[in-house]
C-alpha cells in the first residue's frame, strides 16, 4: 500500500484522499500530503499545508510567492506556525479556545483542511474560514475553528493564516516605488486571496468542489470577506461570502495610499530605519503589537474603499450572508457615572440629533445608562448590517441576507459578557463540546440550526431548507433580519422611529476615507 501512495504521489494524480496505511494521502499540485483521520467521524485532517513560499528575508512585504515544489509525501498531521503576534493566555471573554496557540513565526503561510472520507471526485460544497482578531492576532489553529463537526455534515473546511499588524498591512513610499503595480500594503488581504487561489487549483483532490467556495469570516476576517468581495484580483475564486461582525454601513474608513505611506515612514523613523533595507533588516519581533495598521485603497488590490465598490455595483456578485452578535458592542461603551455623563457624551456623539437620541434611548438615572447604551448599540448594528445588505441587493443580482445572533454561551461565572463578539463561532463550526460549559438542550438544537444555515448556504447559496426556520433575504419594502437563538426567526430590523434615526446617522455607501 504505502508503494503504491508514493507512485500516485510521484505520478501527480489528482484525486480524492486516499485511505489506508498510517493516514490518507493526497496529492496536490506542490506534492503528496498525509493527513490524520479522525477516530470518531471519520474525518480526514490535512494540517500545515504551504499555499505560498515563506515571506521572509527579501519576501517581506511582497505578494506572496509559490510553494517550492516538495519530493516524497510530507506529514500535515500538525499545524504550521501563525503570524507574528502577542499570545495570551486568557484573555476574556475569550477563553484559550478562542485564541491562537502553538508556535509564532514570520514563516506562518500555512492553510489547514478537514474532509469527509470521500473517494474520488466528490464535488463537495468548500467553505474557506478567515479569522479575526483585529488584523493583529488569530491563526487558522484557533480550537473553536476545528473544522471535523462541519465536515461531517458534508463540507470541506479550510482554515489559514494570513500575515498580521505591520508584516501584513505595512505600506511605504518605498515598498510602493519597488512594486510594479505602485501599490503597498493589504500583503495578508493578498495571502488571503493565495489561499483562495491555493483552494481552486487544490481542492477538488480533498473531494472538494472548487466552483461551490463560500468565503467566510469573522469580526477582521469579515472585514476581509468585504475587501475581498470589492477586490479585482478575488474575483472568480469563490461562490458565496459570508461576514460574522464585521459588514455594515458607516463602517470603519480606510486609509488611501498616501495616509498609508506616511503612517508607514513615521514607524519607520520611530525604528530608526533609514531605508527599506533598513525595515527587513529587523527582527520580526519589533513589529509585536503595532496598531494602527490595516486595510489600504492600494489603488491595484483595492482600488477604491470596499464599500464604494460593495454598495456601487462592483466586485463579485455572489450571495452574501452577514450579521451580528447581540452583545457584539459593550465591551467599548464608555462607562458614564452620572446622567450628566451621559448626556456630555450623547451630545458629543450626536451634536444636533442628542435630544432626539435621548428620546429613543433615554435613562431616568445612572443605573439604565448602560442598558440604554446597549439598546442603541444592538439597534445601530442590526440596521447597519440592513443598510448594507439592501443597498448592496440594489446594486447586484445575488440576495444578501442578515442576521442577528442572540444566544449566549452559558457561563455562571460570568454572565456579564452575554452573546459576546465570536460567541457565536463554536455554534455555527458545531464545537460546543470543545468548552467546557453547562451546555442546555437549547443550544445543541441551536448549533445545528446554525451549522444548517451554513451548509445550506455553502451548498447552493440560499441558507434556508425544509428543516430550518424560514430566513428571509433582505428587502428595504419589510425591513426584516434573521433572529437566531432560543426562538430562531425573521424580526423587525428595529422600530421605525430608530430605524430612521439610525439610517440618517449611517448613510449607507458614504463611507470616508480615513487621513486624508
Amino acid at each position: 500500500m504505502f508503494a503504491l501512495l508514493v507512485l500516485v504521489a510521484a505520478a501527480g494524480v489528482v484525486c480524492g484522499p486516499l485511505f489506508g496505511g498510517e493516514g490518507p494521502v493526497v496529492t496536490t499540485g506542490d506534492g503528496a500530503l498525509r493527513g490524520a483521520l479522525g477516530p470518531v467521524a471519520h474525518v480526514a485532517s490535512f494540517k500545515g499545508i504551504p499555499f505560498a513560499a515563506p515571506p521572509v528575508g527579501e519576501l517581506r512585504w511582497r505578494e506572496p510567492q509559490p510553494v517550492q515544489p516538495w519530493r516524497g509525501i510530507r506529514d500535515a498531521t500538525g499545524f504550521g506556525p501563525s503570524s507574528i503576534q502577542r499570545m495570551h493566555g486568557d484573555y476574556l471573554p475569550w477563553t484559550r479556545e478562542f485564541l491562537a496557540q502553538g508556535e509564532v513565526s514570520e514563516d506562518c503561510l500555512y492553510l489547514n483542511v478537514w474532509a469527509p472520507r470521500a473517494e474520488g471526485r466528490a464535488s463537495l460544497p468548500v467553505v474557506v474560514f478567515i479569522h479575526g482578531g483585529a488584523f493583529l492576532e488569530g491563526s487558522g489553529d484557533v480550537p473553536v475553528y476545528d473544522g471535523t463537526r462541519l465536515a461531517a455534515k458534508g463540507l470541506v473546511v479550510v482554515t489559514l493564516n494570513y500575515r498580521l499588524g505591520v508584516l501584513g498591512f505595512f505600506s511605504h513610499p518605498e515598498l510602493t516605488a519597488e512594486s510594479p503595480h505602485h501599490a503597498s500594503g493589504n500583503y495578508g488581504l493578498m495571502d488571503q486571496i493565495a489561499a483562495l487561489r491555493w483552494v481552486r487549483g487544490n481542492i477538488a483532490a480533498f473531494g472538494g468542489d472548487p466552483a461551490r467556495v463560500t468565503v467566510w469570516g469573522q469580526s477582521a476576517g469579515a472585514a476581509s470577506v468585504g475587501a475581498l468581495l470589492s477586490s479585482p484580483l478575488a474575483r472568480g475564486l469563490f461562490q458565496r461570502a459570508m461576514a460574522d461582525s464585521g459588514l455594515g454601513a458607516g463602517g470603519r474608513p480606510v486609509r488611501d495610499l498616501g495616509a498609508a505611506e506616511r503612517l508607514g515612514a513615521a514607524f519607520a523613523a520611530s525604528h530608526k530605519a533609514a531605508s527599506l533595507k533598513d525595515l527587513r533588516a529587523l527582527p520580526a519581533a519589533e513589529f509585536v503589537g503595532s496598531n494602527g495598521f490595516g486595510l489600504v485603497v492600494d489603488g491595484w488590490v483595492l482600488p477604491e474603499t470596499p464599500d464604494a465598490i460593495n454598495l456601487g455595483g462592483g466586485g463579485s456578485d455572489v450571495p452574501v450572508i452577514t450579521g451580528t452578535q447581540k452583545d457584539d458592542g459593550p465591551l467599548a461603551h464608555p462607562k458614564l457615572g452620572s446622567i450628566e455623563a451621559y448626556g456630555d457624551f450623547v451630545q458629543r456623539t450626536f451634536g444636533a440629533q442628542a435630544a432626539r437620541f435621548m428620546q429613543l434611548y433615554p435613562a431616568s438615572d445612572a443605573g439604565a445608562i448602560q442598558g440604554a447604551l446597549k439598546d442603541a448599540g444592538r439597534d445601530r448594528e442590526r440596521v447597519a448590517s440592513f443598510l448594507w445588505a439592501t443597498a448592496r441587493e440594489a446594486t447586484h443580482r445575488s440576495r444578501a441576507y442578515t442576521y442577528y445572533f442572540v444566544r449566549a454561551i452559558p457561563w455562571p461565572q460570568h454572565p456579564e459578557f452575554g452573546a459576546f463578539h465570536t460567541g457565536e463561532i463554536p455554534y455555527f463550526f458545531g464545537n460546543l463540546g470543545l468548552l467546557d460549559r453547562p451546555w442546555e438542550p437549547v443550544d445543541r438544537e441551536l448549533s445545528g440550526t446554525a451549522s444548517g444555515y451554513l451548509e445550506r448556504f455553502a451548498e447552493n447559496g440560499d441558507p434556508n431548507g425544509q428543516d430550518l426556520p424560514k430566513w428571509p433575504a433582505a428587502n428595504a419594502a419589510t425591513r426584516l433580519t434573521q433572529q437566531i437563538g432560543e426562538d430562531t426567526r425573521a424580526i423587525a430590523v428595529a422600530d421605525p422611529g430608530k430605524y430612521a434615526f439610525w439610517a440618517e446617522q449611517l448613510r449607507p455607501g458614504r463611507e470616508a476615507k480615513a487621513g486624508n
